[in-house]
Protein backbone atom coordinates (compact mmCIF):
# COMPACT_ATOMS: atom_id res chain seq x y z
CA UNK A 1 0.00 0.00 0.00
CA UNK A 2 2.78 2.49 0.98
CA UNK A 3 4.50 1.40 -2.37
CA UNK A 4 1.42 2.66 -4.72
CA UNK A 5 1.63 5.91 -2.97
CA UNK A 6 5.15 6.84 -3.30
CA UNK A 7 4.61 5.33 -7.06
CA UNK A 8 1.69 7.84 -7.33
CA UNK A 9 3.57 10.91 -5.67
CA UNK A 10 6.46 10.10 -7.98
CA UNK A 11 4.19 10.24 -11.19
CA UNK A 12 2.12 13.35 -10.09
CA UNK A 13 5.36 15.07 -9.76
CA UNK A 14 7.18 13.70 -13.03
CA UNK A 15 4.02 14.83 -14.90
CA UNK A 16 3.51 18.35 -13.63
CA UNK A 17 7.18 18.58 -13.55
CA UNK A 18 6.80 17.56 -17.61
CA UNK A 19 3.96 20.48 -18.25
CA UNK A 20 6.20 22.91 -16.32
CA UNK A 21 9.05 22.33 -18.29
CA UNK A 22 6.90 22.62 -21.40
CA UNK A 23 4.75 25.80 -20.37
CA UNK A 24 8.44 27.82 -19.54
CA UNK A 25 9.51 26.69 -22.91
CA UNK A 26 6.50 27.69 -24.89
CA UNK A 27 6.69 31.57 -22.89
CA UNK A 28 9.97 32.15 -23.53
CA UNK A 29 9.69 30.78 -27.59
CA UNK A 30 6.77 32.98 -27.43
CA UNK A 31 8.74 36.13 -25.72
CA UNK A 32 11.39 36.69 -28.24
CA UNK A 33 10.89 37.88 -31.74
CA UNK A 34 12.77 35.85 -34.07
CA UNK A 35 13.46 36.34 -37.25
CA UNK A 36 12.03 34.50 -40.23
CA UNK A 37 14.50 31.77 -41.72
CA UNK A 38 13.89 33.37 -45.11
CA UNK A 39 11.67 36.47 -46.22
CA UNK A 40 9.81 37.08 -49.60
CA UNK A 41 11.36 39.34 -51.66
CA UNK A 42 8.24 42.32 -51.01
CA UNK A 43 9.30 42.00 -47.38
CA UNK A 44 12.68 42.81 -48.04
CA UNK A 45 12.21 45.55 -50.27
CA UNK A 46 9.10 46.93 -48.30
CA UNK A 47 11.82 46.92 -44.87
CA UNK A 48 14.39 48.97 -46.65
CA UNK A 49 16.66 46.04 -48.03
CA UNK A 50 17.40 44.99 -51.57
CA UNK A 51 17.64 41.52 -52.64
CA UNK A 52 21.40 40.58 -54.00
CA UNK A 53 21.07 37.63 -56.61
CA UNK A 54 24.67 37.21 -56.69
CA UNK A 55 24.82 34.72 -53.73
CA UNK A 56 25.19 30.81 -54.86
CA UNK A 57 22.86 28.92 -53.36
CA UNK A 58 19.85 31.54 -53.23
CA UNK A 59 19.02 35.39 -53.01
CA UNK A 60 19.71 37.39 -50.09
CA UNK A 61 18.39 40.52 -48.68
CA UNK A 62 20.66 42.73 -48.17
CA UNK A 63 20.38 45.86 -45.94
CA UNK A 64 17.36 47.19 -44.15
CA UNK A 65 14.76 44.93 -41.34
CA UNK A 66 15.99 41.23 -42.83
CA UNK A 67 19.81 41.82 -43.44
CA UNK A 68 21.40 38.36 -44.46
CA UNK A 69 18.22 36.70 -45.09
CA UNK A 70 17.63 34.50 -47.69
CA UNK A 71 14.87 35.26 -50.00
CA UNK A 72 12.16 32.91 -51.09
Amino acid sequence: MRIRRILAAVFATAALAGLGLTGAATATAAAGSVAPASVTPGECTDNGGKIDRSTPMLPTCRGGMYDGQSVD
